[in-house]
């Protein structure tokens, strides 16, 4: 593996002076012996931020527990079909990262990482199980995740409807010590319980429990993962900036948002494809706070160099195999003068090594930005006012938050403000079916081509634990669409007045709320029904729009 500058185009000279600056005052040393410092002056606060860097030792941490994993595989291969991840943001990522890699492995269960509330998409996981044959990783560090405790007590109860005897043994948790999820499993009788490292936060626990665990229980052998994240951690230390991929990554990353091109565009070979959706929560929840931010960019098409503005930076994850055509799309950016660095990656066992490189890559660009990319501080507020929203509904009947009377004059004038320097962001409350993702997707990249704009797509309630930090806390250049279904029954949640279908409205709702709070430009549009017909007039729309002068 290795790691290459491309082309840097207009970065270059600052990125060299960031690399002898980083060489000068020694941060790979400073990073590895856990100064906070990097981050912060002040003493207390950096003492506080240093408890987080667990993550740089959990691979050698992992490896040593590969018997752990060993028999936790053996003891469900012959008996599982099944295993369903109920899990959050850095609870899901990394496990749905490694599912779209590697795919099902023959004699293994299958890996289903469910990570919505929507009631289309808990009754399609439902109808793909068969109790008894199934088992449920159900994975919080906090052990208090609204959607991760609705999905275990709803499978919970079905297991207990087919006649499950000891339902709870079909369970396994992943946690920290001490959380309420941990008390859940010993009063339920949960088959097995993983205390994770507590200095470790979510986004940066794939290599972890919570990433390893799945893997395991997938059929993978996740010492495979952790040697080559183990070499990349070697690489790591090395003094010379220039010579250590995490801080050279990192250098780039921050002086690229510093020159005011943070849009990082992630372009993977189709074998390492989903690793964007990993990247995209560690960058956005990471950096994007107090104003600042590194907007992540996965999944977004490679467009004409044409359509690309100053705001862009491009990261090509290039894997053997690579798509010949992306190959020609990189180099047209990189002769048009768009910034491109390079990562080649030998194959999917490599993942372990990438999440390592980005984990320090991002603290370094944390630290450059000066911020602190080990806190979310605008995380809760929208989980309060989802609470507030649905007590308001059980109180009265009403959701309480104001909806527009004309959504297609909105999103008119949401296309009309989008400007130079902007982001275009779809957050979609809907079942994420292969259909709707394409539709989304000719979305997108018809918003880009005509408004010269970077675009995201991110479903709810998923993205609230990924790119809802940067959304609220980032800088004001997001340009938000929020589109909502009513697909579904109300499904019931055990022990709670609604339902599925009511919690996830009452999530865009209180995200809503949230994003006019910060005084965001955003649109709210429901889709109806015949969810296509409804993303195609908003593609017309697109269209009907004058582009900007």
């Amino acid at each position: 593996m290795s790691a290459t500058p491309g082309s840097l185009g207009p970065l270059q000279d600052a990125v060299e002076q960031q690399l002898e600056r980083l060489t000068r005052e020694h941060w790979a040393e400073r990073l590895w012996g856990r100064d906070g410092t990097l981050w912060t002056a002040e003493a207390e606060a950096a003492k506080a931020i240093a408890y987080w860097t667990g993550w740089l030792d959990v691979p050698q941490l992992m490896l040593q527990r590969g018997e752990e994993f060993a028999v936790a595989r053996r003891e469900i291969s012959s008996r599982i079909d099944h295993v369903v991840l109920c899990g959050m943001g850095g609870s899901s990522l990394c496990p749905d990262v490694l599912r779209n890699t590697f795919g099902k492995q023959e004699g293994s269960p299958e890996l289903i990482v469910l990570d919505s509330t929507h009631p289309s998409t808990i009754a399609s996981v439902e109808a793909r199980i068969t109790p008894g044959k199934t088992l449920f990783l159900v994975a919080s560090k906090s052990g208090g995740t609204t959607e991760t405790l609705s999905h275990y007590r709803y499978f919970h109860e079905q297991l207990r409807k087919a006649g499950l005897e000891h339902p709870g043994r079909a369970f396994i948790a992943i946690t920290d010590e001490g959380s309420g999820l941990q008390k859940l499993a010993a009063e339920q009788d949960f088959g097995q319980v993983f205390l994770n490292p507590p200095d470790i936060g979510g986004r940066y626990s794939a290599l972890s429990y919570f990433g390893m665990v799945p893997g395991a229980l997938m059929g993978l052998d996740p010492a495979g993962l952790l040697r080559s994240a183990v070499a990349m951690s070697v690489g790591c230390r090395e003094a010379d900036a220039g010579g250590n991929p995490g801080l050279a990554l990192g250098a780039v990353l921050g002086v690229a948002a510093t020159a005011g091109r943070d849009k990082c565009t992630i372009v993977c070979s189709p074998r390492v494809a989903t690793l964007g959706i990993w990247l995209e929560q560690l960058l956005a929840e990471s950096t994007g706070k107090h104003g600042k931010g590194i907007v992540p960019v996965p999944g977004e098409p490679v467009g004409d160099p044409s359509v690309y503005g100053s705001d862009r930076f491009f990261v090509y994850v290039r894997s053997a195999g690579a798509d010949p055509g992306q190959d020609v799309a990189m180099r047209a950016l990189r002769d048009a003068g768009q910034p491109v660095y390079n990562i080649e990656v030998d194959g999917p066992q490599d993942l372990g090594a990438e999440f390592m490189r980005w984990e320090v890559a991002t603290a370094v660009a944390g630290a450059i930005l000066g911020i602190n990319p080990f806190d979310q501080p605008n995380v809760q507020e929208s989980k309060d006012n989802t609470r507030a929203v649905l007590n308001n509904f059980s109180e009265t009947g009403d959701f309480g938050v104001e909806l527009s009377r004309d959504p297609q004059a909105d999103v008119a004038l949401l296309f009309a403000q989008l400007g130079v320097g902007d982001y275009f962001a779809v957050l979609a409350y809907t079942d994420p079916t292969p259909d709707v993702a394409d539709a989304l997707d000719r979305l997108r990249v018809a918003v880009r081509d005509r408004f010269h704009v970077a675009t995201t797509v991110g479903y709810g309630p998923r993205y609230l634990h990924s790119t809802g930090q940067l959304h609220k806390g980032g800088p004001n250049t997001g340009v938000y669409l929020i589109l909502s279904d009513e697909l579904g029954d109300d499904t019931p949640i055990p022990g709670e007045a609604h339902g599925f279908k009511t919690l996830i409205k009452a999530q865009w709702m209180g995200d809503l709320k949230s994003l006019r709070d910060h005084g965001r430009r955003v649109a709210q549009v429901p889709l109806g029904e015949d969810r296509l017909r409804s993303i195609a007039l908003l593609l017309a729309l697109v269209e009907a729009t004058p582009a900007p002068a």
